[in-house]
């Protein structure tokens, strides 16, 4: 059994900058396999199939397949839980800072 929890599959799968770019592509629109491959000519189709099964185990991509294309969804929910989680909580720590230091300054 893997030691590894959700949050650290979409860690593993954020961390890869390609990864990132293939997520950008899907933020406003799904996006077939086939647009995603045109869209990265210096990736083979395996490469790009190999990041989307990577985004698809951290539940980042949704593929559901109409005929013989396979659409790729975004789910932008792990991302948020990650943001409440994580981000939110040090973003409001480091607010709480900087309000100390301008009151310090201005004081």
């Amino acid at each position: 059994m893997s030691s590894q929890t959700a949050d650290d599959h979409v860690f593993k799968a954020l961390a890869h900058p390609r990864r990132r770019e293939l997520l950008d592509r899907m933020r406003d629109q799904p996006q077939t396999t086939g647009a995603l491959c045109e869209a990265f000519p210096d990736m083979d189709r395996c490469t790009v199939m190999m990041h989307l099964k990577v985004l698809e185990e951290a539940d980042l991509v949704v593929a559901k397949r109409e005929g013989r294309e396979r659409w790729n969804h975004l789910n932008a929910l792990p991302i948020k839980q990650i943001h409440d989680r994580w981000i939110s909580q040090y973003a409001g720590h480091a607010i709480s800072i900087l309000d100390r230091l301008k009151s310090d300054l201005e004081g």
